[in-house]
């Protein structure tokens, strides 16, 4: 189950990525050249071929190359397989042994690899339960995850009508809707007006009634565009990490009973892979201790809303943290 429509701006890697009755193909090189920085070559790397690969969707691809640097300046022969239409092809193409090193998310595993229906709130619990189940059930493993780096769900409305309506946790929609119930209006993907932990949960735990009459169903670009104006909504779906929710200078309302999933981000490896290539985990964990939601907004906006080729971006972010050098 993906948990968003994909954002196919850029599609370098789209041609590899495609799912046919014979799986992927092979992948394609790095599409920028970097040397060693911090990230030194580690002899037991040295030319190992590894496959990179990402779902399709922005920060996945910026993800997937920022992954593909790393692995070249420890030494590795890596080829990228960015951009695996839905997020279920990408976890299949890991354990198929398809790709060998992909980010993910702590509550998609949990939610839609392993059919867990009750989230974790505690992000650390969250982690370990799902490392655990992983392990056990897909021969997958997580890397320590970056926990300052949660992707998840999450309500906003642009300045002018947060002012307005005095709303700045989702605790005060359930006032909203007791005073003025034409204003809780709805800007929502399909999936996420109907699943237990989009907007019918929200509104049981908050203590609001949503008026389908009330509510737009709307892809996701656009989701932030109608959010942004106020215009067909005053409350619309965003994603915490997405770069235009900084470039739209919407706000975002505070979760405060944690009801939406921790996506906490990682890199997963298949066991055998980690077990043959211990010192993985040594090049990823600079990296994932780095990232941050601030981070990706940043990562995110700079192709979202500047515009540029998500490898650009990536690049750009490990020379300026060092990582690597030109």
């Amino acid at each position: 189950m993906s948990r968003r429509g994909a954002l196919k701006l850029f599609s370098a890697a789209a041609a590899g990525a495609a799912l046919t009755g014979c799986g992927l193909s092979s992948g394609s090189s790095v599409p920028l050249s970097v040397r060693p920085g911090s990230i030194k070559p580690v002899p037991e790397l040295e030319g190992v071929p590894l496959t990179v690969g990402s779902k399709d969707f922005t920060e996945q691809i910026v993800l997937a190359y920022i992954a593909e640097f790393a692995l070249v300046a420890a030494g590795a022969d890596v080829r990228d397989l960015s951009n695996i239409t839905g997020s279920a092809s990408a976890r299949n193409a890991l354990v198929s042994k398809q790709i060998d090193v992909v980010w993910e998310y702590t509550g998609s595993s949990w939610i839609s690899y392993n059919g867990k229906t009750d989230p974790i709130p505690d992000a650390i619990a969250q982690y370990e339960a799902v490392r655990k189940l992983d392990i056990e059930q897909n021969g997958v493993t997580w890397f320590a995850p970056s926990l300052n780096s949660d992707n998840t769900y999450a309500l906003a409305l642009n300045r002018e009508n947060a002012d307005r309506l005095g709303v700045h946790t989702l605790s005060d929609l359930k006032r909203l809707g007791q005073e003025k119930p034409d204003e809780l209006s709805f800007c929502l993907e399909s999936e996420f007006a109907s699943r237990n932990d989009g907007m019918p949960g929200v509104a049981e735990t908050y203590g609001f009634a949503v008026d389908p009459g009330r509510v737009e169903t709307l892809n996701t670009g656009t989701i932030y565009t109608a959010t942004a104006t106020g215009k067909a909504c005053n409350f619309g779906e965003v994603f915490t990490t997405d770069g235009r929710i900084q470039a739209l200078d919407l706000k975002v309302l505070e979760d405060d009973k944690k009801f939406f999933p921790r996506y906490n981000l990682a890199v997963t490896v298949r066991v055998d892979m980690l077990e043959k290539y211990p010192q993985l985990e040594d090049v990823f964990q600079p990296i994932s201790d780095r990232l941050n939601n601030q981070e990706l907004l940043d990562l995110n906006a700079g192709v979202d809303v500047d515009g540029r080729d998500p490898a650009d971006v990536a690049r750009d972010w490990m020379v300026r943290q060092g990582f690597v050098t030109l």
